[in-house]
Parts: structure tokens; sequence; C-alpha cells
């Protein structure tokens, strides 16, 4: 037989749940609350936040960092021929090897 719970929390006992020699009026079914998916969810999207927060963070810093390095690589590129002296006259050059001829 099946006996649905909205019977059971309607306060409908069906006799089969009675033991055998009790009164059927001092019988009480005891009814666990429904499971709540509040705090599972909740902690699932906290923690999708805090890693999407640590992508963007890591993210953040490492573009920072490239464009720090781009920065200096500019003005190094800038600064050489006036270190090197010359005020910009000095170039610097690479010396490619002549092909030999037949």
């Amino acid at each position: 037989m099946i006996r649905p719970d909205d019977q059971l929390r309607a306060g409908h006992i069906p006799a089969d749940l009675i033991p055998p020699g009790s009164d059927p009026r001092s019988v009480v079914i005891v009814h666990t609350t429904p499971r709540s998916w509040a705090g599972p969810v909740v902690v699932i999207l906290a923690a999708t936040v805090g890693i999407c927060g640590v992508v963007y963070i890591t993210t953040v810093a490492v573009l920072s960092l490239i464009e720090v390095a781009a920065t200096t690589a500019v003005a190094v590129k800038a600064a050489i021929p006036t270190l090197i002296g010359g005020g910009g006259l000095v170039t610097l050059a690479v010396k490619a090897p002549k092909s030999p001829r037949k």
C-alpha cells in the first residue's frame, strides 16, 4: 500500500504503522523537516565568486607587470643612444655574414 506524505502530515495514521497492543490515540508520527538547499547553494556561489576573483586579480597583476616591462623597454631603447654617447648619432647594427660566391 502506498502512503503519501500528505496523508501522514494531515494526521491520518495507517493501521499497519500502529504497534500491536497500543492505543491509536497515543501514537504520534514524527516527520523530519524538508532539506534546505540554501546553505550548499550559497557555499557553491561563494566558492565560484572567490575563484573568479582570484583569476581576475591574477590577470590584472600579470597585465600590470607586462605594462611595466613594456614601458621600461621603451625607456631603455630611447635612452641607449644617450647612454652610449653621441646624442642619437650612434645606431646599433648587426653584421650579416656575406654569402659565398661561386
